[in-house]
């Protein structure tokens, strides 16, 4: 019981800084307004605090072991496709970080866009479920796709034979990057929006606009998206966010809905009545 207590304390610690930083910010930039855009994102916030204190009791203790024994394993055994000693020799820390960032990045763009496939969605749709968007909603991640980031992430990271300082320095730099960039803020960055993933970009990933699905899916990289033909940032985002499939309220529904069958059958190609020539059978899924 002391342990769970010191475990749910540890996990209100850490969000103690940014909680403070991002009501200062919002304070800056929206001055009264934030007060009010705070209470009426205070349920959702809710939902997203009960799932990120179920994560560190649960999911993320077990990650934690799960991660250091296959990191060791990996390097006792040699299973890595580059060798440790390649970082080593570049003699700059400051660049092998932010090179494992980098292929973190790489790693997590396609692991997003893996993550809006039939298999993954509903478990990822509970991220996108929060209708109001705050920096907090990076904390509404289903225990299924936790495990399923922490996984594909981390084994290439492993792989590429990074040094452990790096694979940290890619985790913290996405994590707290990630915090900002769901942030309720109007940046676009200007040009720079093609090179750094700007607020307004993620936000137009979570907006309720068939325009903006299957779009912008890097988190600290934009120019990912622009390679790979996913960029799209018509401006500063005011389209409302959530998702379309039928979810329960609340925590608890959140976490159930990828255990039921009915998550899964708006994935099924529907037939039509009659087979036409120049057209191909709707697709019933929506994000």
């Amino acid at each position: 019981m002391r342990e769970a207590a010191d475990a749910l304390l540890d996990a209100l610690l850490v969000l103690l800084l940014p909680a403070l930083a991002f009501a200062l910010l919002s304070l800056a930039v929206k001055r009264r307004r934030a007060v009010a855009d705070a209470f009426r994102a205070s349920p959702e916030m809710g939902t997203n605090l009960f799932i990120h204190l179920f994560d560190a009791l649960t999911i993320g203790p077990l990650l934690a072991i799960f991660a250091t024994w296959g990191d060791g394993l990996a390097r006792a055994h040699g299973w890595q496709l580059v060798s440790p000693a390649f970082w080593d020799a570049l003699g700059v820390p400051v660049l092998v970080a932010a090179l494992a960032v980098f292929c973190g990045d790489v790693v997590g763009y396609w692991r997003h866009r893996l993550e809006h496939s039939w298999l993954l969605w509903p478990s990822h749709a509970v991220h996108h479920s929060d209708t109001e968007m705050t920096w907090l909603t990076l904390s509404r991640f289903h225990p299924i796709n936790r495990i399923t980031t922490t996984l594909i992430d981390g084994a290439v990271l492993v792989a590429l034979g990074f040094p452990p300082y790096a694979v940290i320095a890619n985790a913290l730099v996405r994590h707290y990057y990630g915090y900002f960039v769901h942030a309720d803020l109007p940046w676009t960055y200007g040009p720079l929006g093609r090179v750094f993933v700007s607020p307004a970009m993620h936000r137009w990933h979570h907006a309720l606009d068939r325009r903006a699905f299957h779009t912008n899916y890097a988190t600290v990289f934009s120019c990912l998206d622009v390679w790979f033909g996913t960029y799209r940032v018509p401006g500063p985002c005011t389209a409302p966010v959530g998702v379309t499939d039928t979810m329960a309220p609340g925590a608890f529904g959140q976490i159930a809905h990828p255990f039921k069958r009915s998550s899964y059958r708006r994935w099924k190609v529907k037939k039509p009545a009659k087979p036409t020539a120049d057209r191909s059978p709707p697709r019933s899924y929506e994000v």
